[in-house]
């Protein structure tokens, strides 16, 4: 029996929408409110986000893209920048480029991160890391989600501009991103929906079928290119939502979602200070 108490603090934390209530429309309206009205209070000219051809990008690019819309309708100044961030070159680049016409971004740039990553992992080999280590592409992986994270702070900071991260609750849960790559930004849209709603809200905004239903990839490791995140985690998002969601799940499915969740906490935290190095991380 799934143990109420953890999953019921978990679904607090992390801000899980009301799945009784939920409405992909009025839930799309609310975010697409949030990120004009937050770009409006900040004083600043627009976002960035990096598409990648997966679900979350798509439908974070797309409010992002209604958001600037809607700010220049009452006068403002927005403009929102689609960045694509291939490592050399992107195998699903397909699906990137049709999520890209669904954004409909008011610019689009390609920076590709592979001369820059790949100039980083020599220097690193050169001062004494080991590319042997058996754990080699995950730590390469890392370093290119951080790249592209680099990559669109520098055109943010240029633009005066903020940078939209694509976190929902169902990655948070687990903490599938990469602290200070993925995991970082100004602006989370998405947070607080699980997979299901986001997809739900995708396909409300008029995503093509096949963006929704893509099996999200994280794509960071070269040995084991378009890896699912479902095979990464062991444990399938449809698990994670029911769990998110407050329902029952297996017990394998809790511990390792559970598990995940207790170990990743620090993705999920400030640094940690003196006077605060005892809290629950």
């Amino acid at each position: 029996m799934t143990d109420r108490q953890t999953q019921d603090e978990i679904r607090t934390a992390l801000e899980v929408v009301d799945p009784s209530t939920f409405d992909a429309a009025a839930e799309a309206e609310r975010r697409i409110e949030f990120l004009a009205a937050y770009l409006r209070g900040s004083g600043t000219s627009g976002y960035v986000l990096g598409i990648s051809g997966g679900v979350d990008s798509s439908a974070g690019g797309r409010m992002a893209q209604l958001a600037c819309e809607r700010v220049r309708a009452a006068g403002g100044e927005a403009t929102f920048v689609a960045v694509r961030l291939p490592y050399h070159v992107q195998q699903d680049e397909a699906d990137a480029q049709r999520a890209l016409e669904f954004v409909a971004a008011d610019e689009v740039w390609t920076v590709d991160i592979g001369p820059g990553v790949d100039a980083h992992w020599d220097q690193l080999v050169a001062a004494g890391l080991d590319p042997a280590d058996d754990r080699d592409h995950y730590h390469l992986g890392n370093v290119k989600a951080r790249h592209r994270m680099v990559t669109q702070y520098a055109i943010a900071g240029t633009r005066g501009m903020l940078v939209i991260g694509t976190d929902q609750a169902a990655e948070a849960v687990v903490g599938f991103y990469t602290k200070f790559g993925d995991g970082a930004a100004d602006v989370t849209p998405l947070f607080g929906l699980p997979k299901r709603r986001v997809r739900q809200i995708a396909r409300h905004l008029g995503a093509p079928e096949s963006l929704v239903e893509k099996v999200p990839t994280a794509d960071l490791e070269s040995d084991r290119p378009l890896i699912p995140d479902e095979v990464a985690l062991g444990v399938r998002y449809e698990a994670v939502d029911d769990y998110l969601e407050g329902r029952d799940v297996s017990e394998q499915d809790e511990a390792t979602i559970v598990g995940w969740y207790r170990r990743t906490g620090h993705k999920r935290a400030l640094p940690v200070t003196p006077d605060g190095s005892l809290r629950d991380r």
